[in-house]
């Protein structure tokens, strides 16, 4: 490899919610062992060097004033998205700054929604959603994925198109590629969805920040572009966060090619006084855009080995639990329920279980599913492999 994806970072005191501090109350690491984080969903590898290499640049100059967002930074989105997504037609003005993903969904909810107003999302839900939904006073109507005769989970279309008529939705959050169950959607999936929103007027925020993870054999497909119809329906989110493990830096986007949307979004933003870039920010999302194609392609490689050994091992040692491989993201999410109920332990208890032996995951119910389990796969091996060995030895026996 090209790229290092193989050092194992130590990085508890470093700024890090995923090494500093263990998701469940009253339950310690146990003695003989470390703790291997699989839960915050950001990576475990050294960022990209180029991105490095901007943000060294950048401090050569010993000043960190007012500024405005470059041409260099919408023309290497544009570029970005023209290679890796083949998007033609993007343009400076549908690019808009955003506090992050969840804070373009809090001003998109406040631009087209009422409080009490209800919100359709699928579930497992990401828990960032239902947050904010109730920080804005918005309720979440929830319409379960399913799985097929294969274990690929599917879009309930008449169960979408039902809720939102009874509940009189115009507001609906897609996830795509979807976190936590890794579906990375066909055309003519997303086709279908838009058409149900469209039948009932229903105004789409698609989530698209793990639309650069994407396993081989497969593509993400933007939402906006299946149809003329839902390239103007769709207010589409984007950020190099989940690609490079920039999340600490904090930098999203909107792509908004709807005048009347854009012109919203963009007042709320005004008028919050808060909606500010940052200059580093600015300058990582460059040198990854312009300059980390090949480290974003080693490490969907990388993920794609992870997933394919943890998936495997999984299903040789943790029967039933039911899991289905995903085709984008880095997160694995198990279903343990058949295995909870065969070996009369609770879902609480299998969770304690891993943190015990310094398995550090994510209770799944968060995400509306439930006996769920989340993991965090972005680690180097090595680790991955640690785990699962605890795992077999301690947890699931």
């Amino acid at each position: 490899m090209k790229y290092d994806f193989t050092t194992v970072l130590d990085r508890r005191g470093h700024d890090c919610i995923a090494a500093n501090r263990i998701p469940f109350e009253g339950v310690e690491v146990g003695e003989g062992f470390d703790a291997i984080p699989m839960w915050v969903a950001d990576m475990s590898f050294p960022t990209a060097p180029p991105i490095l290499e901007a943000i060294r640049k950048r401090l050569e100059m010993p000043n960190f004033g007012y500024f405005t967002l470059t041409k260099d930074y919408y023309d290497s989105i544009i570029d970005w998205h023209r290679t890796r997504n083949q998007v033609t037609g993007l343009e400076e003005k549908h690019i808009g700054y955003e506090n992050g993903v969840l804070g373009g969904l809090s001003s998109a909810l406040q631009c087209f929604t009422a409080p009490g107003d209800r919100i359709l999302v699928h579930s497992p839900t990401y828990v960032g959603f239902t947050h904010t939904f109730d920080d804005a006073g918005r309720t979440a109507v929830h319409s379960p994925l399913v799985r097929d005769q294969d274990g690929i989970w599917r879009m309930d279309y008449a169960d979408m198109d039902r809720k939102l008529r009874e509940n009189k939705i115009h507001f609906a959050v897609f996830c795509s590629p979807h976190n936590p169950c890794g579906r990375v959607w066909e055309r003519w999936e997303i086709e279908k969805a838009m058409e149900v929103y469209a039948a009932n007027d229903c105004l789409v925020f698609s989530d698209e920040i793990w639309s650069d993870i994407i396993m081989p054999g497969y593509r993400h497909i933007p939402t906006q572009s299946v149809s003329e119809d839902a390239k103007n329906r769709t207010i589409a989110l984007y950020a190099p966060s989940k690609t490079f493990s920039l999340a600490g830096l904090v930098g999203s986007y909107h792509v908004i090619y709807n005048d009347r949307l854009r012109d919203r979004m963009q007042r709320r933003a005004v008028l919050s006084h808060y909606n500010e870039p940052n200059v580093l920010s600015m300058h990582a999302l460059i040198g990854g855009y312009r300059d980390s194609g090949d480290w974003a392609d080693e490490m969907i490689r990388v993920i794609d080995e992870n997933l394919e050994y943890a998936c495997r091992f999984i299903g040789e040692h943790f029967v039933p639990v039911k899991l289905m491989r995903p085709q984008g993201t880095y997160m694995l999410f198990l279903d343990c329920g058949d295995w909870c109920r065969a070996h009369g332990v609770t879902i609480d208890e299998l969770l304690k279980r891993g943190v015990r032996c310094g398995v550090i995951w994510q209770n799944g119910e968060a995400f509306f599913h439930p006996d769920s389990i989340r993991m965090n796969l972005a680690l180097p091996k090595s680790r991955l492999v640690e785990a699962m060995e605890r795992l077999k030895e301690y947890v699931f026996i």
